[in-house]
């Protein structure tokens, strides 16, 4: 362990934030020895003003490359040259109860290293915009200001970048989330490719069913989700989709609910095909849609 927080604590950095709300601080961890540094979209997504305080006692100026509000991630850039880079690994391949050591500056304590396990992975967490899912689960402790650091394996290689912790009613440490490494590399991908991060998209607006919504409208099923509107020219308006579709599975595997069609769908990726099932008043329809680039404004 000691030789894995050694490794990765050169690459972590501070950030300073100035918003109109106020000020705030968060960390980051660089991925690029030209300055590129990869933190949370909820640290700098407001910022005025960036700075970031490097490992070697520098504070440098910082602008914000991308913010993706539906990762929770964001890239910022300092200008420098030769940093030191963080290695990243692969978090399809982690395994419960594996050592994750937390990296961050909480609560203004710079380059704090805190250690636990991967308690689960494939999380999903509400969040006032959209879900957050396939999150990492860990117990290395997380608290404010850790947001944007580096949960790390026992070699050194960044797993996850931490983003929230959930805490119940009495207090208490809480339960820390991360987002996958994977998830973070695909983002790099589409930016370095695209300008901004691509995430696929139907073009559907719909309603969650449950047992009540579906007695009180006499809906043929007790779960899944009404579709309440298809935008125009949309992968959904392409396939045939239509209002007062109630789509109840897809790829084979049931929604309950919205957090699972969202799953699903994000998922996927742009250009390739979902299977929704779909209940069309007494008919049990196969929609096969072909995912497009969710478009900016959207």
């Amino acid at each position: 362990m000691i030789a894995a927080a050694r490794a990765v604590y050169p690459s972590v950095v501070g950030v300073s934030v100035r918003a109109d709300r106020g000020e705030g601080s968060g960390s980051g961890v660089i991925v690029r020895p030209d300055g590129m540094i990869l933190t949370n979209n909820h640290v700098v997504a407001s910022a005025k003003e960036l700075k970031v305080a490097l490992a070697d006692g520098r504070e440098l100026d910082a602008r914000v490359v991308t913010t993706d509000p539906i990762s929770e991630l964001a890239l910022i850039q300092v200008k420098a040259e030769n940093l030191p880079t963080a290695a990243l690994g692969d978090s399809d391949r982690l395994q419960i109860a594996q050592t994750a050591i937390a990296i961050g500056n909480p609560l203004g304590f710079a380059r704090t290293v805190t250690v636990g396990v991967v308690s689960a992975v494939d999380r999903t967490v509400p969040d006032e915009r959209a879900d957050l899912f396939n999150l990492i689960q860990t117990d290395a402790a997380i608290n404010p200001g850790n947001s944007g650091g580096p949960l790390v394996d026992i070699e050194g290689r960044v797993i996850g970048i931490n983003t929230l912790v959930v805490r119940g009613p009495v207090g208490g440490g809480g339960l820390g989330f991360a987002i996958p490494i994977n998830t973070a590399k695909d983002v790099m991908a589409d930016v370095e490719r695209y300008g901004r991060a691509i995430h696929p998209w139907v073009g559907i607006r719909y309603n969650e069913i449950d047992a009540t919504v579906a007695r009180e409208f006499r809906l043929p099923v007790e779960q899944g989700v009404l579709v309440v509107s298809v935008a125009r020219n949309s992968p959904a308006a392409t396939a045939g989709l239509k209002e007062d579709d109630i789509i109840v599975a897809a790829d084979g595997k049931k929604i309950e609910g919205g957090g699972d069609l969202r799953q699903a769908i994000r998922r996927k990726g742009v250009d390739q095909t979902i299977s929704l099932s779909v209940r069309r008043g007494e008919q049990a329809l196969e929609v096969p849609v072909r995912l497009a680039a969710r478009p900016a404004e959207e």
